[in-house]
């Protein structure tokens, strides 16, 4: 014989369509919130070389913008140079609405459209290029830095322009003219340092011998 009346029987039925009921409720909610965790626009941060190339792309920008916030906040007047190493190296302050080599001067809208552009379709193509392994992460890593660090300058409402500040040149003996190139920033070296590693990265992969299929 039952130790519990019907009373008891019924508070336990009830107590267990109660639990039934919470724990098919709970399912729910977690389904729900995985299914949102694997959403595009959280997935991106999930995966890990995502969150590898992001993170460098972070610390370029950074870098880039602290350094041209330096250069604003020092004596150096927009157009002069201090000498540095003599015959080597010199700290500029220039301001540049062009592209490399002052090419399409006055074109800011559009260059900072170009970049956007370009920044967008490296993104989808990311794949192509070991953006897998290390050495791809850190390649786009400085390539998405490089560019988003310009593109602040140009959607700047203060510049509307980029600012270059490291010129390197090499003074001729016997001549006063300099065998100079254009003065840059971080940002572009990023860029530049980054494309290096594409064509590194794509050189050696057309060159690695690839297993034969048995």
């Amino acid at each position: 014989m039952s130790d519990f009346g019907p009373g008891q029987n019924t508070i336990s039925k009830a107590s267990g369509r109660r639990c039934k009921t919470h724990c098919f409720l709970g399912g729910i909610v977690f389904n729900v919130s995985r299914q949102r965790l694997n959403t595009p626009a959280t997935s991106f941060f999930v995966e890990k070389s995502n969150r590898r190339i992001f993170g460098l792309a972070l610390v370029v920008l950074a870098l880039d913008q602290f350094t041209k916030w330096l250069v604003l906040r020092s004596s150096i007047m927009e157009g002069d140079e201090r000498v540095i190493i003599p015959g080597l190296f010199n700290l500029a302050y220039r301001v540049n609405t062009g592209a490399a080599w002052s090419m399409f001067t006055g074109k800011n809208t559009i260059l900072a459209l170009v970049a956007l552009a370009a920044l967008i379709a490296l993104y989808l193509s990311r794949r192509h290029f070991s953006a897998d392994r290390i050495r791809g992460q850190i390649a786009f890593g400085l390539i998405f830095g490089g560019i988003i660090g310009n593109l602040t300058d140009r959607l700047n409402p203060h510049r509307h322009a980029v600012v270059d500040f490291l010129h390197f040149y090499l003074q001729r003996r016997g001549s006063f003219e300099p065998l100079d190139f254009p003065a840059f920033n971080v940002a572009d070296s990023a860029i530049c340092t980054g494309v290096a590693l594409i064509f590194l990265i794509t050189w050696t992969n057309e060159n690695t011998p690839r297993p034969s299929a048995n």
